[in-house]
């Protein structure tokens, strides 16, 4: 049995991992482009621009950063640095949860033991991962508050789902739902929504149980919406789209960082965790996946449905008093902005149903970056 030990932090400082397309600057189909473009990275680069199982996207990742806008000015260095490599390769960067037209069949893996062994494994399951989404660590001070955070931020994640949602297409069809990418995911052995666990404790005897009956390899094979991560010693909430910009992107870095902390707070301070049914927790992510911001989410106060958007701006206001404490306002009140404007899902069906061709709609999404 392995003793994971979490890494415990001071501060709620922030990792975020970005997800990005490569596409073909012509044709507008993804391209197999990553090993070329990280071989041709300036070597500063090369820590925080990694490769993932498919060569047509990139994962950069920023360093450990206490505020939103030092993430803001670490991302936006290194995406524009990837941009000009990235186009020397007649290639651009696309921000979307899904491609719309180019197919996972046709996706080459990349040449890693670990991804090889993950395909010889989970098979079509993994060969179908060609999604794309945002991974934001927020720091916390002890293994048994990750879980517990882990435990009370579920009732949010389907809001997180719904003002992120980014991937209405699939192999070339609109699919009816707002986020393609989370029923992709949900098809991995251990992903979707977390078991309830009661403490750190549990946490790693279940890691450890899995591994020792051979259900996964190792801790990274757990792929659920939220999770510990031990050695950042970190909450990472892995269920959003890629959303379709970066401007969104630090919004919704904002409003996660902000939930972490407070939650934590609440847990120091000794607030009662009421009863928040998993099931109700399902709900709300099948609506969210399905309708986007479009859709009627169950108030996990209330437990009346209320409209994603407007759940957005209660969930703003009661975080307003952590946002500047945590020097992020402006970008929390960019996540009220965001209410008031299209999804990336939406935007995306809207140019479909205009232009009637995908490749028209990526291409038209790509000059608007």
């Amino acid at each position: 049995m392995k003793p994971y030990q979490f890494a415990p932090n001071d501060t709620h400082s922030i990792g975020v991992e970005v997800e990005l397309q490569l596409i073909d600057a012509d044709s507008m189909a993804l391209k197999s482009a990553c090993p070329a473009i990280l071989q041709d990275l300036p070597a500063e680069m090369r820590d925080f621009v990694k490769p993932e199982l498919m060569q047509c996207y990139v994962e950069v990742i920023t360093k450990v950063c206490h505020t939103v806008s030092e993430v803001e000015q670490d991302l936006r260095y290194k995406l524009d640095q990837l941009s000009k490599v990235a186009a020397r390769h007649n290639t651009r960067l696309f921000w979307s949860g899904t491609h719309p037209f180019s197919s996972w069949h046709d996706q080459e893996i990349t040449e890693n033991e670990r991804y090889h062994g993950l395909v010889k494994l989970l098979q079509d399951t993994a060969r179908r991962l060609v999604t794309f989404g945002l991974h934001v660590h927020v720091a916390v001070n002890s293994g048994d508050k990750a879980v517990m955070i882990c435990d009370r931020i579920l009732r949010h994640l389907p809001t997180l789902l719904a003002l992120s949602s980014n991937s209405p297409f699939w192999n070339g069809r609109l699919t009816g739902l707002h986020s393609q990418r989370s029923k992709i995911m949900e098809s991995l052995p251990t992903a979707g929504l977390p078991p309830l666990m009661r403490n750190w404790s549990e946490f790693v005897w279940l890691v450890n149980h899995l591994v020792d009956t051979g259900f996964i390899s190792s801790i990274r094979e757990i792929w659920w919406d939220v999770r510990p991560h031990y050695g950042f010693g970190t909450v990472e909430v892995r269920i959003c789209d890629i959303p379709a910009n970066l401007e969104d992107t630090l919004g919704l870095v904002a409003l996660i960082q902000c939930l972490v902390a407070a939650l934590s707070k609440e847990i120091d301070s000794g607030t009662y965790q009421h009863d928040c049914h998993p099931m109700m927790v399902r709900q709300n992510k099948w609506r969210a996946c399905r309708y986007g911001m479009a859709a009627n989410l169950v108030d996990p106060y209330t437990q009346k449905p209320l409209p994603a958007r407007e759940l957005v701006r209660q969930l703003v206001g009661h975080l307003r008093e952590t946002a500047a404490e945590l020097k992020c306002t402006d970008y929390l009140d960019h996540v009220t902005a965001m209410t008031e404007k299209p999804t990336g899902a939406e935007r995306q069906i809207f140019l479909f149903e205009e232009k009637e061709n995908t490749a028209d709609v990526v291409r038209d999404l790509v000059e608007e970056e």
